[in-house]
């Protein structure tokens, strides 16, 4: 029995899709089945144009469009490669969507931190379960790190990022790590230094150091309690106005 629904979809107009389109279809089909494997070389043009009937415009446009998406590098020169898709890549392809996102409706600013907090409270808690002698070891580095930042307001923020991602990263989880860092990116377009609060830095380098030894003695409620004074404290930091 027929719906209008169905009725509908049958009567839409058939629309033709570009001959790039149908390459890119075929060549994403390849990667989905395992014909082209991360790091295998890709077909020439002219096997590609044989193989699938089109002239080389198709080929080149359905090969750029693989490329922004990450999914293969292209090197003049050389044959392009298959990359191996990771939790990094997929979020490169919602970074310009998330950005204007946050621009265009300042709320979400605020639902970005309220994220952030949850996230890495979370974070917090596995990385200590999977935390070593050497990722404690990591993190004390980074905070000289930042340290040796100081006076330098970009690279000092870089230096936190990285901070919080290395924490992320002990998760052991490449997901909560790409988020992560991607989280961190786009908040950093909102950073507004505090000029009258003098020594912010130096409380930053403190808390990090202080988060950094509870997790080694394993104190997760001291971990996760520090931390969220250390997020509630930088929050007004990153403002949209």
């Amino acid at each position: 029995m027929s719906t209008k629904t169905d009725l509908h979809q049958v009567d839409a107009p058939i629309i033709r899709q570009k001959l790039s389109d149908q390459v890119f279809d075929r060549l994403w089909a390849m990667v989905q089945s395992g014909e082209l494997s991360p790091g295998d070389a890709m077909p020439s043009e002219r096997t590609l144009m044989e193989r699938f009937n089109v002239g080389r415009p198709a080929v080149r446009e359905a090969l750029q469009t693989m490329a922004n998406k990450g999914l293969i590098t292209i090197a003049h020169g050389e044959r392009s490669r298959v990359n191996k898709l990771t939790p990094g890549i997929a979020f490169d392809q919602v970074d310009d969507i998330a950005k204007l996102l946050l621009s265009t409706e300042p709320s979400n600013l605020e639902n970005l931190k309220q994220i952030r907090k949850i996230l890495e409270a979370g974070s917090i808690e596995i990385a200590i379960k999977h935390c070593t002698a050497e990722g404690i070891s990591e993190l004390r580095a980074l905070v000289e790190d930042q340290r040796s930042k100081l006076g330098h307001e970009r690279a000092f923020i870089e230096a936190d990022i990285a901070f919080h991602v290395a924490i992320a990263k002990l998760t052991e989880n490449p997901l909560i790590q790409a988020v992560t860092q991607a989280m961190l990116s786009w908040l950093s377009a909102y950073y507004k230094p505090v000029l009258h609060w003098q020594g912010r830095e130096d409380t930053t380098l403190l808390e990090h150091a202080h988060i950094v030894d509870l997790m080694e003695r394993d104190d997760l409620l001291g971990a996760q309690k520090l931390l969220c004074d250390h997020l509630n404290r930088s929050e007004p930091l990153y403002d949209s106005n």
